[in-house]
């Protein structure tokens, strides 16, 4: 009986959490593990948070193509029902790539552009 109950109350709070959140745009970092150091293997990371809903897509790209191999974290959310993703791929930059991470959300694509120098 306990456990229908308290089954029940956690589903109530899990849906009027969704129900209350409100299309939150993400926030985008995009940066290297590693100081920039040109034609030195390197990781580069796109990390995406504070979003609403959960439906996104992140892709890595080198001059505007898709970086093949990337591999991205598990959604996770916080207490305000805002998720947070990263993405990351291998790569060795050079001083003729431009290094970037396309972001769709809510049907709004965005393009930020890594800077090697931060």
């Amino acid at each position: 009986m306990w456990r229908r109950l308290v089954g029940a109350l956690v589903l109530l709070l899990c849906l009027v959490g969704l129900a209350t959140a409100k299309d939150t745009s993400p926030k985008v970092q995009v940066y290297s593990r590693d100081p920039r150091v040109f034609g030195k293997n390197n990781t580069l990371i796109c990390h995406v948070s504070g979003f609403h809903p959960p439906e996104i897509t992140i892709e890595l790209l080198r001059n505007g193509q898709k970086i093949e191999h990337s591999q991205q974290t598990d959604l996770a959310f916080e207490e305000s029902w805002q998720y947070h993703l990263t993405t990351h791929v291998s790569f060795t930059p050079t001083k003729d790539n431009e290094y970037s991470c396309r972001v769709t959300h809510l049907k709004h694509t965005n393009v930020h552009i890594w800077d090697p120098d931060m």
